[in-house]
């Protein structure tokens, strides 16, 4: 995206500390980005419901209503991808985040480079799962076991019945669907998905992982699908399609 695509994409900027919030807007009109602000969660929520918003940037610790709670919320009403603002003691919140359907999170003192290439990043994804268009690589269509993709649509199929997939899951997803067999480490899978090289990125793909097991799998805890090989990686089992 150049800067004049930028203009017409939204950013709701939410953080209850004013600074914070004015040094993100300023880096992301830089970038020729539409920005809005919220002070806490529930003013989040009413920007949302009243504005077209493409992408959120959420504190966790804040007044009247707080990041993990308003997410929640959001997933209620919206897909729309969430990236959350976390401190660097706040794991527990940032896994929780994950669990209710965050895609990304930063950390605070945070590097505006980082930010704004995650902020791209979500971006691209989720102006490219909105679209109706194929697949670049044509698999418009993809079958593994009970499972069905439908790129063309966006859409994920599971014996007939469809599947409710966030943004991430549906890509790390595709992801593997489309190299089946191939075991994939959770870097390769984050630089793929997330198109970022941020290290540590290890626990937040096996969050979304889990989590998309919960929605595919019948057992989680012992997958047929989306197996992992430990200290290699993951990988989409492509055998179910031969087992009854």
């Amino acid at each position: 995206m150049n800067e004049k695509d930028n203009s017409k994409l939204t950013v709701l900027v939410c953080d209850d500390e004013k600074d914070i919030a004015n040094a993100i807007s300023i880096f992301l009109r830089s970038e020729g980005y539409n920005v809005l602000t919220a002070g806490n969660g529930r003013e989040a929520l009413e920007t949302i419901e009243k504005e077209d918003i493409h992408l959120v940037l959420l504190d966790i610790m804040m007044p009247v209503m707080d990041g993990v709670t308003a997410l929640s919320k959001i997933r209620e009403v919206s897909n729309v991808p969430v990236i959350m603002l976390t401190a660097k003691s706040e794991d527990t919140d940032k896994i929780l985040g994950l669990n209710l359907g965050a895609d990304d999170y930063v950390t605070k003192p945070f590097n505006p480079v980082e930010l704004m290439a995650r902020v791209r990043s979500g971006l691209r994804r989720y102006m490219l799962l909105g679209g109706n268009t194929a697949s670049e690589t044509g698999e418009d269509e993809m079958i593994c076991g009970r499972i069905k993709l439908v790129d063309r649509t966006k859409e994920v199929w599971l014996d007939g019945d469809p599947v409710k997939l966030t943004r991430t899951e549906y890509d790390i997803l595709r992801f593997l669907m489309m190299n089946p067999g191939k075991v994939f480490t959770p870097m390769e899978i984050y630089k793929t998905v997330w198109k970022d090289d941020t290290m540590g990125s290890e626990s937040i793909v096996a969050v979304h992982i889990r989590h998309l097991r919960e929605k595919i799998e019948i057992d989680p805890s012992e997958p047929r699908y989306i197996k992992m090989i430990w200290g290699r990686g993951y990988f989409l089992d492509n055998k179910q399609e031969r087992k009854g």
